[in-house]
């Protein structure tokens, strides 16, 4: 598409990042003080900023990763608990963004639909609707950054319950949490074991009248502490800014240690967990039925509950735990395949989300469809033969934002390197037709298995490889050299005088 073919007027800025999530607001932090001149805009399909934070309203939503790590490098996390509510988690992100003159560059209710890149004009004209009006928008950018996660955010996954229409009670999936369900004195059956059951179960517990875990196969589950005793002592004796940083390559290596063990040793591993599991629950409670799954650890990530409050709830007799199949859904319950019947008022399906690659923007090069499974990712950040165009995809063996605030400050390597040596275009080539490629995530998790062929792949070495190694990632990432022998430089004409620049515009 050429400019000819575009409005008079069409309002143009350097980098339009795609979400205003925690990988958003973290790009933008990175551009906006390594790249102070350089104008960028946030687009937000939804109302409100946050992400998966303010779109998951079901009790009890929080972290499943330490905050001393989840949270940016550059802004220390000063709340008592290291395991924090979604409300907790908003606020600090929304405090960072006003902080940093980020607020003021989202705009809400933008969705992107489609982004065309003209080789000829050099930048990206991206079309977007207007949530609230309805209304059709066209920008032009140089760089195309998507920061919004992989998350589908309009629906979660259920599959098909056999006499599902025949259930009186109330169904309801925990990415759709209405507002009006009152569960006080009710019987709630959750189906599903991952980190959602096990985060609004405990929260259920003591004020429906029972709450049930039905799962089809168990997850590895591990108690730990909602507060972290040395990150919360530090700051009195060594300042905020030192703490933070030293309580940050504590966890940061307590997670990596834990990772690597259950890797190098998995057998061990599954024992060590299963003791602590034991230690947590009533004398004689069937752990290997319900808490001792068929898969290794960290096959798939591990679910933590802070301070064993999912155990507590079972000890307690607020909660049980059934492990079994569905046979169907009937007018009171839940029928399993073992012929025991469930009885519920209501049913949360909590089966897990569904992925999509790139928020599901249609991205063209020069008229040609760029399909994600027939790309190769860069680096973990760009994508071969698309020219600037980076994501954000964060660490899935340890706190998300780890990786993703390493994507930013790299991103922002590469622009400066870019405007040093004079050139405006960029773009990986992957020239190996022999390298064996995989899928971007290995996990053995059900949400991930169903979608992980929507995305892009991984190489199996060099720059095309994803490494899980978070001190690798920074020797690459914040301290390796830019360029590389994949990586493909060149130039092409500034922006039609018919662009008009982001700060003429009242956005």
């Amino acid at each position: 598409m050429s400019t000819a073919s575009v409005e008079d007027r069409v309002e143009h800025v350097d980098v339009l990042i795609i979400g205003a999530g925690i990988s958003g607001i973290a790009a933008a932090y990175s551009l906006s003080t390594q790249h102070p001149a350089k104008t960028f805009a946030i687009l937000e399909a939804r109302g409100a900023t946050g992400g998966t934070w303010d779109l998951f309203r079901y009790p009890g939503i929080r972290s499943d990763s330490d905050l001393h790590t989840f949270s940016y490098e550059f802004k220390p996390w000063r709340n008592d608990k290291a395991i924090a509510g979604a409300e907790a988690i908003l606020d600090y992100l929304r405090e960072t963004a006003t902080e940093n003159g980020i607020d003021s560059e989202i705009r809400l209710h933008h969705k992107v639909h489609s982004a065309a890149w003209s080789s000829s004009d050099g930048r990206w004209l991206v079309e977007i609707e207007r949530t609230d009006t309805g209304e059709q928008q066209t920008l032009s950018c140089r760089w195309l950054f998507c920061a919004g996660g992989y998350y589908r955010y309009d629906q979660g996954f259920t599959p098909d319950f056999e006499g599902r229409e025949r259930f009186q009670g109330r169904i309801v999936h925990p990415q759709h949490w209405p507002e009006d369900l009152d569960y006080r004195g009710q019987r709630v059956v959750v189906i599903g074991s991952g980190a959602t059951a096990v985060t609004l179960i405990p929260a259920l517990a003591g004020i429906a009248a029972h709450v049930t875990m039905l799962q089809r196969s168990p997850s590895y589950v591990l108690a730990v502490p909602s507060s972290d005793k040395i990150a919360n002592r530090l700051p009195t004796l060594l300042g905020v800014k030192r703490a933070y940083a030293i309580t940050r390559r504590k966890n940061i290596a307590r997670q990596w240690a834990i990772f690597r063990f259950c890797r190098a040793y998995p057998r061990l591993a599954r024992r060590v967990i299963r003791y602590l599991t034991a230690k947590q629950l009533p004398k004689g409670y069937p752990v290997d039925e319900h808490f001792n799954p068929a898969y290794n650890p960290w096959d798939q990530r591990l679910c933590v509950v802070p301070d064993g409050d999912l155990f507590k709830a079972v000890r307690d007799g607020d909660a049980s735990v059934v492990t079994d199949r569905i046979d169907t859904f009937t007018e009171q319950g839940i029928k399993l395949a073992s012929g025991r019947e469930l009885e519920a008022d209501i049913i949360v399906t909590a089966t897990g989300l569904n992925l999509q690659a790139f928020g599901g923007i249609a991205l063209t090069v020069d008229g040609a469809t760029v399909n994600p499974p027939d790309k190769v990712a860069f680096r973990g950040f760009m994508l071969d033969g698309v020219p600037n165009f980076s994501f954000a995809f964060g660490s899935t063996n340890l706190s998300w934002t780890l990786k993703v605030g390493l994507v930013g400050e790299h991103f922002c390597r590469l622009l400066a390197y870019m405007d040093t040596h004079g050139h405006t275009v960029c773009y990986p080539e992957f020239t190996d037709p022999h390298m064996v490629t995989r899928p971007l995530v290995e996990s053995s998790a059900g949400y991930v298995k169903r979608s992980i062929e929507q995305f892009p792949r991984q190489g199996a070495n060099g720059p095309w490889q994803i490494s899980p190694d978070h001190w690798a990632n920074i020797k690459t990432l914040r301290h390796g050299p830019v360029p590389d022998e994949n990586l493909r430089f060149g130039s092409a004409p500034s922006p039609s005088p018919a662009i008009i620049s982001a700060v003429e515009i009242n956005p």
